[in-house]
């Protein structure tokens, strides 16, 4: 699977942003951060090869809602693969049509493995526009950032949008067992 993502790193870094995918530490990290084991609806925004995927199914109540997005077409196909309970779409996460899946107002967790560092800010803005549009009140969207990559100016911006767009945001502990180690903003409406 690490070839794969690695591949697909050299072949669009932009959309990959990561030359390997999440550990199992920062996914569990992930999981519980945003709250997953009692959400009802859950999108999963740039699920990869699927590290967080897998830990999102281990946690998810047996009758809760999955929706994954992601742009690459290879990761889609193999995520479909792996998961057949769960539901995956080729799509542009800012530009997706959620109408269909907005059961009940909305996601209650929102998971993105999205690097937004590497995004302009014209798409960080679009991408946190449409997050906020589709995660009920009391909502968490939880998205991890490498350590010191926050510094850097993109991770800067993303950090500013971030905090003006939601009216709380917390920082988990670093997830030193990752490669780059990371920590998760987690943002709730």
């Amino acid at each position: 699977m690490s070839w794969t993502f690695f591949r697909e790193f050299l072949r669009n870094c932009q959309n990959t942003g990561a030359i390997a995918p999440s550990s199992q530490k920062l996914a569990e990290t992930m999981v519980t951060a945003a709250g997953v084991a009692k959400a009802r609806r859950v999108l999963e925004l740039g699920p990869g090869t699927g590290a967080f995927t897998r830990e999102i199914l281990k946690t998810l109540a047996h009758d809760a809602g999955y929706l994954g997005i992601d742009v690459n077409s290879m990761f889609i196909a193999s995520l479909r693969d792996q998961f057949p309970n769960l539901h995956f779409e080729q799509a542009e996460a800012q530009h997706f049509d959620y109408s269909s899946f907005l059961i009940d107002g909305g996601f209650d967790t929102i998971v993105s493995g999205l690097p937004w560092a590497a995004l302009p800010e014209s798409i960080q803005n679009a991408l946190l526009e449409k997050i906020f549009s589709v995660l009920k009140p009391g909502g968490v969207f939880a998205t991890f950032v490498y350590k010191g990559i926050h510094w850097m100016p993109r991770g800067q911006k993303f950090r500013r949008l971030l905090k003006r767009r939601f009216p709380r945001v917390e920082l988990t502990p670093t997830v030193w067992e990752n490669l780059p180690p990371a920590f998760i903003y987690v943002a709730s409406k």
